[in-house]
């Protein structure tokens, strides 16, 4: 897990990045052969807005500084990759780039006909056969556990957990255990995940889970931690519900990396950058169409986007780096003050256990 540059196209020449809101596309997560793997959960429908749009010179992979050329030795670490409901975006660059690596890549979506299609690209494309399908459904509990069960049954060893999924929907709806739609995706699933594969990381140490969240998660001023689902319908946005969602993936990182230290895993967060696909206008109002055009203008490219979920899961210059939270391949200092609250990052965890019925048998750590 060394290098620094990574031999991946960088894109048009002149690009322009932005600073708005961004909506995430859909991800999910499959399985494969008795190998040790890494997990990726990657970017669903989600929403990131803004007031102000400031258009700089917009980075490339090359130009972020922190990609890595490291390849996967087959008989080492293999990738494990979740990719919720659509194929494109963030989720295929990442799965992509780890194939291209040798990793053997796990996709896991919603859709297997669309997920086995892009299967096949990514094996044409990279020379590598080891480019798995499987169905996982994050916003259904019920789905979760049965991915993990089969992962088990599968896998001898598991180097690195991605949680990379993130979604948004305009109006409030409810998951199958009656869960609010956007926090049951971008929450609940990663953090029973998570906890279901946490003793196949431990085994495989030292190894890696490292969670997609968002700038956004600044705009969660204040979260109760007794009322995740929006109970009162009148206080929902998607907006709002997203932010939250975000700000959960960081309180959750950090109260696993405590609760993991001294295990050999480490556990790690990220904020993509605003990246140009398709995700914006799936949310069916004029202001989606506007960001999602606004995006193709001023967003980074979906590789360029995955760059630094692709530089948490292999560079050796992160490995011993746990619970930080990064931004362009670079540690931020501290987060929004809100992320950085860990009695509401242990209230949240107990909160979260009690939600997803985790019991007995399924807690690690």
């Amino acid at each position: 897990m060394g290098g620094r540059r990574s031999q991946a196209a960088t894109g048009p020449k002149r690009q322009w990045e932005g600073k708005g809101k961004i909506k995430l596309i859909q991800g999910g997560a499959a399985a494969a052969e008795r190998e040790p793997s890494l997990v990726i959960p990657l970017p669903v429908s989600v929403t990131y807005s803004s007031t102000l749009v400031r258009l700089r010179r917009r980075p490339t992979p090359d130009s972020l500084d922190c990609s890595t050329a490291r390849l996967i030795d087959s008989t080492g670490p293999v990738a494990l990759t979740s990719i919720l409901g659509r194929l494109r975006g963030i989720g295929k660059a990442t799965a992509h780039d780890l194939a291209r690596r040798g990793a053997r890549v796990i996709m896991a979506c919603r859709n297997l006909i669309k997920a086995q299609r892009v299967a096949d690209i990514i094996k044409s494309e990279t020379g590598n056969p080891q480019v798995i399908v499987e169905e996982l459904d994050l916003s259904d509990l019920e789905s979760v556990r049965r991915f993990a069960e089969n992962i088990k049954k599968k896998e001898k060893s598991l180097k690195v957990l991605i949680n990379n999924a993130g979604a948004g929907v305009s109006t409030r709806q409810m998951s199958p255990q009656n869960l609010e739609l956007t926090m049951a995706t971008n929450h609940y699933g990663h953090f029973l995940l998570t906890n279901l594969l946490l003793d196949l990381l431990k085994a495989s140490a030292p190894s890696r889970i490292v969670t997609v969240s968002s700038k956004l998660h600044g705009v969660a001023k204040e979260m109760d931690v007794d009322n995740l689902n929006f109970t009162n319908a009148k206080e929902y946005s998607l907006l709002a519900a997203y932010a939250q969602s975000k700000l959960c993936n960081i309180l959750f990182t950090k109260e696993l990396s405590r609760r993991l230290e001294g295990t050999g895993v480490t556990a790690n967060c990220l904020h993509p950058g605003v990246v140009a696909t398709e995700g914006f206008h799936k949310v069916g109002t004029l202001r989606g169409y506007i960001y999602s055009a606004l995006a193709q203008v001023v967003g980074k490219d979906c590789l360029t986007g995955a760059q630094t979920t692709i530089y948490l899961a292999v560079s050796d210059e992160v490995k011993d780096s746990s619970g930080k939270y990064f931004v362009d391949c670079q540690q931020e200092s501290t987060c929004y003050q809100q992320a950085e609250n860990e009695d509401l990052a242990r209230r949240l965890w107990d909160v979260s256990e009690r939600d997803v019925s985790l019991e007995a048998r399924e807690k690690f750590c």
